[in-house]
């Protein structure tokens, strides 16, 4: 029988979360440069060079992958025959673990969660509780997956309880475009088949803490028909050509994941959960003898990536940016942003929609500038703000049309593509949506060199900050005349692909 300590068990998890917000595992580090390596869409190679050069920046600051670091999910499996040395529950020691990780005072993280979701939504602070799952086992040891999710890819999971003679694949083709580039492609898709509802989704959550290792399953073929089904999946939904961050090219997964369990003679329930391209997760095994110590990288483990300098981009002033000046800008056209930014997301656009409903005068004055999607990490040492990628545009639609049509707002940076609606409300409005690389947040902090919060202080990470930026690479999404490169990118890669006959090699 093994004695876990309590102070061995916190600071295990404590130490794992810290390490996966600033280590990616080298198996997807080799997966997602094996796919630069082979990627012939100039945005998509772009998109994925950013991952990588923001990995290894990451990797040598310890600091986070990006700005959203995640709902904390664990899967623990405790032996019968292990003995406890706490008084305290497995929920609480791992609410303290998440606590200490997300407070550390050299890598501040990001407190996301909220309690009262469907009230006022008021931030825990410390990113706890966490979700904890739990099972009883043979043995004498205390088994850990751990894992940080990112909103914008849990947002888009996925559930169908289809009949038993449904394609399970074709569900998946159907459903994948439908989620857009807001999970953050390439990542990895997981899929769990059979038990009831919730077991299909916590089967699907589970299998993305399993390796990347697609390659060696096609090598070595499959076995049953859940391999079968991961072979043939990988192969057509990189098909689809939606490609890194939705602009289109080869790679869309880097793998995909699937755990079956027996179901009811009359179901089929089948999940899908993606995990975008700051994928988060460790394993760690306790057995009595003091805490976990997982793998230190070694920086040669990083691909060294220059990012592509080649291609002429246009310099923007954004002090003196005109609707004029907009228009000139092309879908697909790479900006180099320098000057004040402001941001805002969620809780700020609401709370700005409510003030000008009421007939009250807003804080800041929106007039020809551009408004960043984003909630920052907290600094640390010598920063100006903490790691700070974009949040999923997705999210500001309902507020698009109130925006551009009463603040003077010239247009929005943020990742993803946009609804139908409001690309029309920006073409009517004449302005602009740029995209900055979801899973860059290190890389594209190095572009502001000086931030403060204007307005509603109070929401933390959802105030509105303005940055001072120097640099700053975004690609024009919706240019003025409504044209997406969210819709002209797939669409063109799907047709380069089809006359591939095996391109995911």
């Amino acid at each position: 029988m093994n004695l876990i300590r309590e102070r061995d068990f916190v600071s295990s998890i404590a130490d794992a979360l810290q390490y996966i917000s600033y280590y990616h595992s080298p198996d997807f580090l080799h997966a997602l440069h094996d796919a630069w390596q082979r990627e012939p869409s100039p945005a998509a190679r772009d998109a994925i060079a950013q991952i990588l050069v923001n990995s290894r920046m990451c990797a040598e600051g310890r600091r986070p992958l990006c700005q959203d670091t995640g709902i904390v999910t664990a899967f623990i499996k405790v032996g019968m025959q292990v003995a406890w040395d706490t008084d305290q529950s497995l929920q609480t020691m791992v609410d303290e673990g998440v606590r200490r990780a997300w407070q550390h005072p050299d890598n501040v993280l990001r407190a996301s969660i909220v309690s009262d979701p469907a009230g006022k939504r008021k931030n825990t602070l410390d990113n706890t509780p966490a979700v904890v799952h739990v099972e009883l086992v043979p043995g004498d040891t205390v088994e850990v997956f751990i894992a940080a999710k990112g909103g914008g890819s849990e947002n888009k999971a996925q559930l169908a309880m289809l009949e038993p003679s449904d394609d399970i694949a074709q569900w998946v083709l159907d459903t994948v475009p439908k989620m857009g580039a807001g999970w953050c492609p390439p990542g990895v898709l997981g899929i769990g088949i059979g038990g009831t509802a919730e077991k299909a989704m916590l089967l699907a959550k589970q299998s993305l803490m399993a390796p990347i290792n697609i390659q060696e399953l096609k090598t070595r073929g499959a076995k049953n028909r859940a391999e079968e089904l991961r072979l043939e999946l990988y192969e057509k939904v990189n098909r689809l050509g939606i490609g890194a961050q939705g602009l289109g090219g080869l790679t869309t997964v880097l793998d995909v994941k699937v755990l079956e369990y027996p179901t009811h003679a009359t179901s089929l329930p089948v999940a899908l959960i993606p995990n975008c391209a700051a994928t988060r997760h460790a394993h760690f095994t306790l057995d009595g003898s003091g805490a976990a110590h997982l793998p230190l990288p070694k920086l040669e483990d990083w691909p060294r990536i220059a990012l592509d300098t080649s291609t002429p981009m246009r310099r923007v002033n954004l002090d003196q940016l005109t609707r004029e000046e907009i228009a000139q800008w092309q879908p697909g056209e790479k900006l180099l942003l320098s000057g004040k930014l402001l941001t805002g997301r969620d809780a700020a656009h609401r709370r700005l929609a409510e003030m000008a409903a009421r007939g009250e005068p807003l804080p800041v004055d929106l007039t020809n500038h551009l408004i960043y999607y984003v909630g920052p990490v907290d600094p640390v040492r010598d920063e100006v703000v903490g790691p700070a990628g974009p949040t999923t545009a997705t999210r500001m639609d309902r507020y698009t049309d109130f925006m551009l049509g009463h603040t003077g707002l010239l247009g929005m940076i943020g990742k993803a593509e946009r609804g139908a609606a409001t690309t029309d409300s920006i073409h009517r409005h004449r302005s602009v949506y740029l995209i900055a690389v979801g899973g860059a947040a290190y890389l594209v902090s190095r572009a502001i060199k000086a931030a403060k919060v204007v307005a509603f202080a109070d929401l933390g990470m959802e105030a509105i900050y303005e940055f001072e930026v120097a640099d700053m690479p975004v690609t024009v999404a919706v240019d003025t005349q409504g044209r997406s490169v969210h819709q002209s990118g797939p669409a063109e890669w799907r047709g380069k692909i089809a006359a591939i006959p095996v391109f995911s090699e």
